[in-house]
C-alpha cells in the first residue's frame, strides 16, 4: 500500500489485521550521492555553522546540512534512480569527523513507490562500515525497524564537493 492512497479510514483497517500480519524483511541496496557542487548536481546546502574557532578544520564541528540526495541503483549518478534521502545531517563529534544524520528515503519507483523508510544515527565518516537505525516508514514500510549499513563508495569534499555512499539496508516490516 502506497503511502499516499491510505485514508484515515484504511490506516484504522490496516491497524486492525496487524495481529494476523506475519512480519516481512526487504532488503535493499543503493547509493547515495551528496553533493555540495552547485555546478554538479547540487543535493546537500549547509544551512547553519558554529563560529570558525569549531567549524573551518576537522572534525568541523557544528555545521548543519540539509539535503535531498539522488538514491541509485549503481554508483553512477547516470544509473536508474530509486528516490531521495531527505533530511539533514549535523557534524556532533569534538574529536572526529561524525555527523547525527536523520534521513527519510523516500521511494519513487518501482514497487516501492511512495514508500519511505526513517532512518537515523551516528555516521563517523572515517570508519570502513557505519550503521544506522531505521525508526519507522511509511507505505509498504508501515511500523519498519532495522538496520542501514553505510561504506563510502567515493569521496572528494575538497575539489568535486562529492560523496557516494552505498547503502545496505534490512528492513523489517508488516
Amino acid at each position: 500500500m502506497a503511502a499516499n492512497t491510505s485514508t484515515p479510514k484504511q490506516v484504522q483497517q490496516w491497524f486492525k489485521n496487524l495481529n494476523q500480519a506475519k512480519p516481512k524483511v526487504t532488503n535493499l541496496h543503493f547509493y547515495f550521492h551528496n553533493s555540495r557542487n552547485p555546478e554538479k548536481n547540487l543535493s546537500a546546502v549547509q544551512v547553519a555553522k558554529a563560529p570558525p574557532t569549531f567549524s573551518d578544520t576537522p572534525p568541523y564541528f557544528g555545521v548543519l546540512t540539509i539535503t535531498d540526495d539522488p538514491l541509485t541503483v549503481g554508483p553512477e549518478i547516470s544509473s536508474k534512480n530509486l528516490g531521495y534521502g531527505q533530511g539533514f545531517y549535523a557534524t556532533s563529534s569534538l574529536e572526529e569527523v561524525s555527523m547525527l544524520m536523520t534521513v527519510n528515503f523516500v521511494f519513487t519507483d518501482g514497487v516501492y513507490k511512495g514508500s519511505t523508510l526513517a532512518v537515523i544515527g551516528r555516521n563517523p565518516i572515517n570508519e570502513a562500515y557505519r550503521e544506522l537505525a531505521i525508526v519507522g516508514g511509511s507505505g509498504v514500510f508501515r511500523l519498519a525497524r532495522g538496520v542501514v549499513t553505510l561504506q563510502t563508495s567515493y569521496f572528494n569534499l575538497t575539489e568535486e564537493g562529492l560523496a557516494i555512499v552505498e547503502m545496505n539496508v534490512v528492513a523489517l516490516h508488516y
